[in-house]
């Protein structure tokens, strides 16, 4: 990396610092789209299958233990709840898709105002489909990420849960999620590992978001 990189890198680190230590507000839980806001500020998202730590995601890069409801228990987000940060961005935690501990009716509904979501809403900047580090993609992930590439909706792979397994096994998996991105329109090809618990790639996540705002 040339000096300028290095330089610039440290520049973007820094905006995503910045971004993520302004005010974030929670703003409000929409179980369907009737309920969601009309946003002129742009919009990211955080899609996954249930539990696969989405909202400790989303505590981690606010540095805000309680902004995000977390539990064990797959399915506990039971809406779309829309935040505000720094009042330039709007972010929403989604449902996650899958197994969840509730009937399959629900989690039908569920995947239905996502998938309706993420193939409608205007303001839609990136979604971050979250992709637990210790299984990789899924079958169950394959639907929403077709509807993506069907959409035109530009998404990202962040790997959640990565101090959970070994630095090979990591290794591994993002190189083989890489690959199957390759083959998809839709999708970003930079794929970033994270931990909400020890905070890797936290930072580097925080950039990329600020990067889509350009300030």
């Amino acid at each position: 990396m040339t000096t300028d990189e290095q330089a610039e890198a440290a520049a973007a680190l820094e905006r995503g610092r910045w971004l993520f230590a302004q005010e974030c507000r929670f703003r409000l839980g929409a179980h369907n789209l009737s309920q969601m806001p009309d946003d002129t500020l742009p919009e990211i998202a955080f899609a996954g299958r249930s539990n696969v730590g989405k909202s400790s995601l989303v505590n981690a890069l606010t540095g805000r233990n309680t902004l995000a409801k977390v539990s064990n228990t797959p399915g506990r987000t039971r809406e779309l709840n829309f935040f505000v940060l720094a009042e330039r961005l709007s972010f929403v935690d989604l449902p996650g898709y899958g197994h969840a501990e509730v009937s399959k009716k629900q989690v039908a509904g569920w995947t239905q105002t996502i998938y309706a979501y993420l193939k409608g809403r205007v303001p839609l900047r990136r979604a971050f489909l979250l992709i637990d580090s210790r299984h990789g993609l899924k079958t169950t992930d394959e639907p929403a990420m077709k509807l993506m590439d069907d959409s035109a909706v530009v998404y990202q792979v962040v790997l959640t849960k990565a101090d959970k397994i070994k630095p090979a096994e990591l290794a591994e998996t993002k190189a083989k999620v890489e690959l199957a991105l390759s083959r998809r329109v839709a999708a970003h090809p930079v794929v970033l590992a994270t931990s909400s618990e020890t905070g890797l790639g936290i930072p580097e996540l925080r950039a990329e978001i600020a990067g889509l705002l350009n300030f």
